[in-house]
């Protein structure tokens, strides 16, 4: 849930205490099943050099407010890969299109990325476990057009999550960043928006910052590049 044509409350929020079977759809909306798919690592780069279209090019020269989010790219195609670390730099334009397509053979905006503290090769071999849509060929990726499938269940991600959840009765929430924004020196601002109800997590000292009222009951927010 990433609020665009759903609304300011069209957000992700399971709150901490007691986990509700409908918080799975929160986590999880759609009925996709699971697979499991072999790529090298030059794949894996390309994979992650789609995702980064999810966000506009910055321009470190700028002093006027920038939006971050390209609403033209749909946010279910911004793929977070766990096991590897990586940075994004989106003062490079994108290399894809939001429909798949070279944009800019030239452009980088992947950088650092890392297996177990050691730079990613085009030759190493991964498998990432992803889900029908994406494996079959969903949202145009390179790389993925159902040829390197190599497992599959009729289990759905969220019968999984369900399960997982009622076997580890306490979930442990806390997180380990896996990728970050290269950082951007100098004043520039970077906002996007989201839902007002998350003003209360933009703290003093945190990277995001309440701005104020944005249109069509959004919230507006700027973040600082570290």
């Amino acid at each position: 849930k990433a609020g665009g044509r759903g609304g300011p409350r069209y957000y992700t929020d399971v709150p901490a205490g007691d986990i509700a079977i409908r918080n799975v759809a929160d986590l999880y909306l759609y009925p996709n099943t699971v697979r499991a798919v072999r790529v090298s690592g030059s794949i894996l780069r390309e994979w992650l050099e789609m995702s980064a279209g999810q966000f506009n090019r910055i321009d470190p020269a700028l002093a006027t407010p920038q939006p971050l989010i390209n609403n033209g790219f749909p946010t279910y195609n911004f793929d977070v890969i766990d096991g590897v670390t990586y940075r994004i730099d989106v003062t490079q334009p994108a290399r894809y299109t939001p429909q798949g397509r070279i944009a800019d053979a030239n452009a980088r905006r992947i950088v650092d990325l890392r297996f177990q503290g050691q730079p990613v090769t085009d030759v190493m071999e991964f498998i990432v476990a992803t889900n029908n849509y994406r494996a079959s060929g969903g949202g145009n990726f390179p790389g993925m057009d159902g040829t390197s499938i190599v497992y599959e269940t009729a289990e759905t991600n969220q019968e999984i999550i369900k399960d997982w959840l009622l076997e580890q009765r306490t979930v442990d929430a806390a997180v380990t960043p896996i990728w970050s924004f290269v950082p951007i020196p100098g004043a520039v601002q970077v906002v996007f928006e989201s839902s007002p109800d998350a003003r209360s997590l933009a703290v003093d000292g945190a990277p995001v910052r309440y701005v104020g009222d944005a249109a069509n009951g959004f919230a507006l927010y700027a973040l600082t590049f570290r």
